[in-house]
């Protein structure tokens, strides 16, 4: 006679249905009828999230009586081994994972659950590492762990956040090396730029020049810093931009006006970037990361055929990186400073010659500044030479600083060609991945973790962010169950 399956028989699901009967029953309640919306819903919250943890348990439970009985049937007693079990943090909660574990002489326990499941190596689910990502990313970690907590239940801690996180961000390399941009008509510009700003780190994160210096620093004040001292507590993050954009032509007039605009003749607007990709490292050196953005950008463009505009702050090390760079990969660059870093030299300049309140500081920088857009940077150069009273005042530093950067000052040549002239795009991502997040009051950022936090906000700046996920977690459960037994296996001749 065949034994009766009592497997099949018993109603696995039978506690959620007593819960689900429960609610029910309390919704029915005419004290639950005097609830206010609001309470209601939060009511509800609560208790649906204790319904779905418990069915998430209860599917839990029949699918390790399914596995009991297979592999009862295929394996002696000595080799299976039963009641193994784990916990596992979810989005709705704790659970208990029940599975049985395959036994072999000189190997480790081997759990077929774990591989059917996927589960991740340490206690927190996928879900929750999603969700703590996401809330990580935009505040600070002890707001991340209040909203989680608030959502999910006592599930996780802000330490196991900082670790998700981390995690998190391990194949952001490999997730953009595969990843194929959308092609772009040859005529479209391909603009590269880049850009450097510091974050606060803790002592032990800082580079050793850094860490030095500020061994050595002994302040004047106690208190506070005197002027012209530097903390030195900060690290130097490189930030890289990639984009595309139409050319549109443009005149001098359209960028900079010495009066007020008529409305009679049109202005014509700067090229507008599509296809924007960001992305920045702490850890990286900056050779690094021009060398990941050109990577970007040769994807796009394998063949360099469209017109690569690299656009710069100025600093003589960056164009020397970007140049190497480019010479190394044989494509033909066009380096353009950024005008906003210009105008600062010529604000500071034109303060030696007029009042802090005098408007006609802001006519001679505008002055100044069209003539540049003209193409006659020479003339420029004349006029703050002529007028500097000394090697170190603004104007003297002003002309050293055309005069050194006067190849990528063809403002005249770029605006005909229509190109962008100005670093706005890096400068907005900067603002955005470092510091609306990294640079919040208070905060001191070890290396791992603000390396994590700026390439998961550069992957949501670039809207990958679900096509990451993804990616990662197929990778993550390569790593922890296919290379578990990999020593199962021998190579055949």
């Amino acid at each position: 006679m065949t034994p009766y399956d009592t497997a099949l028989r018993a109603d696995c699901f039978a506690t959620s249905r007593k819960l689900f009967d429960l609610l029910l029953a309390e919704l029915a309640d005419p004290v639950t009828g005097g609830l206010s919306h609001a309470e209601l819903e939060i009511w509800c919250e609560q208790r649906g999230r204790r319904l779905v943890r418990q069915l998430l348990q209860d599917h839990l439970d029949l699918r390790a009586d399914r596995e009991e009985a297979r592999l009862a049937a295929v394996h002696p007693p000595g080799r299976l081994e039963k009641g193994h079990h784990r916990l596992l943090a979810t989005v709705v909660g704790t659970v208990v994972v029940r599975r049985c574990a395959l036994r072999a002489p000189g190997r480790r326990n081997r759990y077929p659950a774990d591989d059917l499941l996927a589960l991740p190596a340490g206690r927190h689910s996928h879900g929750l590492a999603r969700l703590a990502v996401a809330e990580a990313v935009r505040g600070s970690f002890d707001a991340a762990h209040a909203a989680i907590t608030d959502r999910c239940g006592n599930v996780i801690g802000k330490r196991q956040i900082e670790e998700l996180v981390i995690a998190a961000a391990a194949d952001v390399e490999a997730f953009y090396a595969v990843r194929v941009p959308v092609p772009r008509a040859a005529t479209e510009l391909l603009v590269l730029s880049t850009d450097g700003k510091g974050i606060v780190m803790r002592p032990e994160a800082l580079r050793p020049a850094t860490r030095a210096a500020a061994a050595r620093h002994r302040g004047r004040f106690h208190t506070r810093l005197a002027s012209g001292e530097k903390p030195y507590r900060k690290r130097m993050a490189t930030l890289a931009v990639v984009y595309d954009a139409e050319p549109a032509p443009r005149r001098p007039h359209d960028v900079i006006s010495l009066g007020e605009r008529s409305g009679a003749r049109r202005v014509r607007a700067g090229p507008r970037a599509s296809g924007k990709w960001v992305y920045a490292s702490v850890i990286d050196s900056a050779e690094q990361v021009i060398a990941f953005m050109f990577d970007q950008a040769e994807a796009r463009d394998s063949l360099h055929a469209r017109t690569w505009v690299v656009l710069a702050d100025g600093d003589h090390h960056q164009l020397q990186l970007l140049q190497a760079e480019a010479d190394r990969r044989d494509v033909r660059i066009h380096v353009v400073c950024d005008l906003i870093h210009v105008l600062e030299y010529l604000w500071r300049a034109a303060r030696c010659l007029h009042t802090a309140e005098d408007p006609a500081a802001e006519q001679r920088v505008a002055g100044w500044a069209l003539v540049l857009l003209a193409g006659r940077i020479e003339e420029v150069i004349a006029d703050l030479t002529a007028r500097t009273t000394s090697r170190g005042d603004a104007l003297s530093a002003a002309a050293r600083y055309l005069t050194s950067h006067r190849a990528f000052l063809r403002y005249d040549q770029a605006l005909e060609q229509g190109w962008p002239i100005a670093t706005g795009v890096v400068e907005g991502s900067a603002r955005y991945l470092i510091g609306d997040r990294l640079d919040i009051t208070g905060a001191r950022w070890g290396l791992a973790g603000a390396e994590a936090v700026l390439k998961l906000r550069a992957l949501i700046a670039n809207n990958d962010l679900d096509q990451y996920w993804i990616f990662h977690v197929d990778r993550e459960n390569q790593r922890v169950h296919h290379s578990r037994h990999q020593d199962e296996y021998t190579l055949g001749a």
